[in-house]
């Protein structure tokens, strides 16, 4: 394992694949640097950049330095960069994405150009107001310790198959996930209010907006409102894809934006 300390002392573990220019991979909920999945994008993406997969802070072997704020995860992130060099491209999915924004708004010419896949804002205030009630209620689960049941809650309350969640308990990587269940609230506070349209004009690296062809409308909407709003992005939709997008089928995309 290799690591690195946050701004806060938090320690943040890290893998290394690959070579080429620097690439830092920003993961969603419930995922850590070690799941398979991640493992698996992180060494597609590996065959044009080296990239660095690190685990969010609560998450697998990082620390967990309370209380949390975006802020510190930021921090977080220019730590990670600092260790790739001083300068990376960054490549954020899902809440990750929201995370990969806010460092170019913050970090200046440490982001040399940022690519968001399927940003996770609310995209009005229904979906608001419906949202806060799913945090309501993932956060008293995880109050009373039931982390399995706050994990399901989120899960479905996000628009997964509710067949798919109700097998999660037979797949091997589910206690892990059940572990990872308090970093649901961090992912919630990152993706509960709308997205930052006004400050996305402030944006000055190269941004590049994903969405999958089949990923909920809402997410849609908020692609083309950031795609709209930040000066030189680049707006694409995957053919195919949904929220959970393949690798194999982003890089090629990737790889023309960043290279």
């Amino acid at each position: 394992m290799n690591s690195t300390r946050s701004k806060d002392g938090t320690i943040l573990a890290y893998d290394v694949y690959g070579s080429g220019p620097a690439l830092l991979y920003i993961t969603g909920a419930s995922c850590y640097r070690s799941f398979k999945p991640i493992v698996d994008d992180a060494k597609v993406f590996a065959t044009c950049f080296t990239v660095y997969n690190y685990d969010r802070r609560g998450r697998g072997e990082s620390g967990n330095t309370l209380p949390y704020s975006m802020e510190r995860e930021i921090e977080d992130v220019e730590a990670m960069i600092d260790v790739a060099g001083g300068s990376a491209y960054v490549y954020g999915h899902s809440s990750g994405a929201v995370l990969a924004l806010e460092a170019a708004f913050r970090l200046g010419g440490k982001v040399r150009k940022v690519a968001l896949y399927d940003a996770p804002y609310v995209h009005d205030e229904k979906e608001k107001a419906e949202y806060r009630q799913l945090s309501k209620s993932v956060q008293e689960l995880l109050d009373d310790g039931r982390n399995a049941a706050a994990m399901r809650t989120f899960l479905k309350g996000i628009g997964m198959p509710r067949v798919f969640v109700s097998l999660l308990p037979l797949f091997p990587g589910w206690q892990k996930m059940k572990a990872l269940a308090p970093t649901l609230a961090y992912d919630i506070a990152l993706t509960q209010d709308q997205a930052p349209v006004e400050r996305a004009a402030e944006v000055t690296v190269p941004a590049l907006i994903g969405v999958g062809e089949k990923s909920p409308g809402g997410l849609h909407d908020v692609a083309r409102q950031l795609a709209k709003a930040i000066p030189n992005a680049k707006f694409s939709q995957l053919t195919g894809q949904n929220h959970m997008v393949s690798a194999k089928k982003l890089l090629p995309l990737l790889s023309d934006f960043f290279r």
